[in-house]
């Protein structure tokens, strides 16, 4: 019953004991067996209540959120037992990815993080940010760590980024009067 309940609410098809969405992305469902009657999750719920979280896309504000979230939910359900996040991104945002990084930082429970396919650019530094002895890698996975970029920029750009360095500089020395000669 509760297998055609689902079926009708999110447009998913029956497939080796779990109910797979036919519209958008493919959520697969599992259905529950434990205590009285059905319970049908969807697999990142399901995944949650082992302490398993998955960052599989690219790292914006939305995605960080949501992790950011499941992080604090599973630190205050058990600050001692250790977190699972599963990790293939190709990057992404650096301010949503450094609040993930804090946010591993700042919880007491340890976090094992593990590559499954990629982990690039803002994905690698979050790799690293698991716990000591705790990170790993699948054998075809790709790890890319670049070096840090600030833009492309000309050399009148630059001229100007060594000026104003220079501008800087001086008035923290105390050359005012050489600093109102430029202006």
């Amino acid at each position: 019953m509760l297998r055609q309940a689902a079926q009708k609410l999110v447009g998913a098809v029956p497939k080796n004991n779990c109910l797979v969405q036919t519209r958008s992305a493919a959520i697969p469902f599992v259905i529950d067996n434990e205590g009285k009657g059905e319970r049908t999750y969807d697999i990142y719920s399901r995944l949650l209540r082992d302490r398993i979280v998955c960052l599989m896309t690219p790292v914006d504000d939305f995605v960080a959120s949501a992790l950011i979230a499941q992080l604090l939910f599973l630190q205050s359900e058990s600050g001692k037992k250790p977190i699972h996040m599963y990790i293939n991104s190709p990057g992404g945002s650096v301010t949503a990815g450094l609040a993930i990084y804090d946010t591993m930082q700042m919880i007491s429970a340890p976090v094992a993080t593990w590559c499954v396919g990629q982990a690039s650019s803002m994905g690698s530094l979050l790799l690293c940010a698991g716990e000591k002895g705790m990170r790993a890698s699948l054998p075809n996975s790709r790890i890319m760590v670049h070096q840090p970029s600030g833009g492309a920029q000309s050399k009148f750009e630059f001229r100007l980024k060594i000026r104003d360095f220079q501008l800087i500089s001086d008035e923290k020395a105390g050359f005012p009067s050489k600093i109102a000669e430029n202006l």
